[in-house]
This record gives C-alpha cells, sequence and structure tokens, in this order.
C-alpha cells in the first residue's frame, strides 16, 4: 500500500497545493493529513484521488468534525495519527510519541512543527512530513510517502 502524508497545508479558500504534489498523489492508494488544513474544502479534493484519514490540527478550529487522533491500520501495521501540539512532551516529536504511549502503533504520523521529521524510537517510527505549502525555516517544502509491505515500510520524504 502506498500512502501519501500531508500536514499543515494551511490553505485558504481557492488556493490549492502545488502541481508537485498532486503529480505525486495520483499514485497513492490513501492519503494522511496530520492536520492544519484550515480549509476542509481540501479533504474533498483528496478524497476524489484516494481515501482520506486526517485529524485536526491546532489552525483547524474547534467547530472541525475531525478527531484529535486516530489509528489507521493498514495490514500489520497500526498508525497513529495526530498533529502534535498539544500533550506532554518538549518537543513536537515527543508530545506525538506520548500521545500514543498507551496505544499499540508500529508508526506515527504527526505535523506542526513543518519540520520534515524521521526516527526510530523504541521500535516504532517517528515521521512528520513537513509541510507542501508552508516551509517556514525549512530549505524547501515537503511531504511524505510511505510503501508499506506486509512486514515492511519505506518512509521518505518528497523535497521541491
Amino acid at each position: 500500500m502506498r500512502i501519501a502524508v500531508l500536514s499543515d497545508t494551511h490553505l485558504r479558500v481557492g488556493k490549492s497545493l502545488p502541481r508537485f504534489v498532486w503529480e505525486h498523489l495520483t499514485e497513492v492508494d490513501m492519503i494522511i493529513h496530520a492536520g492544519d488544513l484550515t480549509h476542509m474544502g481540501l479533504l474533498e479534493e483528496l478524497a476524489s484521488i484516494a481515501p482520506v484519514r486526517a485529524v485536526r490540527g491546532n489552525c483547524d478550529g474547534w467547530d472541525v468534525s475531525l478527531p484529535d487522533r486516530d489509528v489507521i491500520e493498514c495490514g500489520a501495521w497500526k498508525i497513529g495519527l495526530v498533529h502534535g501540539n498539544v500533550g506532554k512532551g518538549n518537543s513536537t516529536p515527543d508530545r506525538a510519541y506520548a500521545e500514543f504511549k498507551e496505544t499499540p502503533v508500529n508508526l506515527i504520523v504527526f505535523g506542526h512543527s513543518h519540520t520534515p521529521f524521521m526516527e526510530w524510537r523504541n521500535g516504532i517510527l517517528l515521521f512528520n512530513p513537513g509541510s507542501p505549502t508552508d516551509k517556514r525555516r525549512e530549505p524547501q517544502y515537503s511531504f511524505g510517502l510511505l510503501d508499506i509491505q506486509q512486514e515492511q515500510i519505506d518512509a521518505k520524504h518528497l523535497y521541491f
């Protein structure tokens, strides 16, 4: 299964993802968004390509009907999905990790910092795709791709 991983798109009405992102989305089986969509119409656009799972970010507002966290099962893999802005921890990866302390997952996808991140911690892969539209202090925009096979996962960032 091939999964596109997005976060922190911060789109306003009338704006869209860059063409580079759309071109890669045509090759996926699922799309995961780790929050801060800010324009919920993006979910409908993404769902026209593949099934979408998303969580609410701190810029999405409290009236948005997205969960704060989610667990997605992909074969033998359980993916924890959270924005990463709340909880215990001194950094965004620490907060995301702590959010699933009591929930068995193999991979935690998070956002919030706009910083691409990939690290194995106690057998769990922590993955932040960065942002395809708001790179902040990063040199490039980015998003992620996950290729999940039986007992193996290949995670990578795509930079542009």
